[in-house]
């Protein structure tokens, strides 16, 4: 939606995600901001469970933290994700794998 720029180093984008769909893990270094437009959504951070997203919910990823985000299992996900562009891109990661996107559910 948004590049990131030299006026405003904050790049914008709207994801849909299909059942099942995920990331990779990856970081940001300024951090990313999650804005949960319809369906439901995981969200974990390396070393803590998993968390269910629903609409109307905001996730704040901290600065240079593994995570991913993506749909549930039955259910799409549509995101805004807000990713501040200002100490560097996206750092990407291994994929999630099976066993990570389905365990964990709180």
């Amino acid at each position: 939606m948004v590049d990131a720029d030299n006026t405003n180093q904050n790049a914008v984008g709207s994801v849909t995600f299909e059942p099942g769909a995920r990331t990779k893990w990856h970081s940001h270094p300024a951090g990313q901001i999650i804005l949960a437009l319809d369906g439901v959504g995981y969200y974990q951070e390396k070393g803590k469970e998993k968390v269910i997203v629903r609409k109307g919910e905001v996730v704040k990823c901290p600065i240079n933290v593994p995570h991913w985000h993506g749909a549930s299992a039955d259910t799409a996900f549509v995101q805004i994700a807000i990713t501040g562009r200002e100490k560097g891109e996206t750092v990407w990661l291994e994929p999630v794998s099976d066993a990570e996107y389905y365990g964990g559910q709180k």
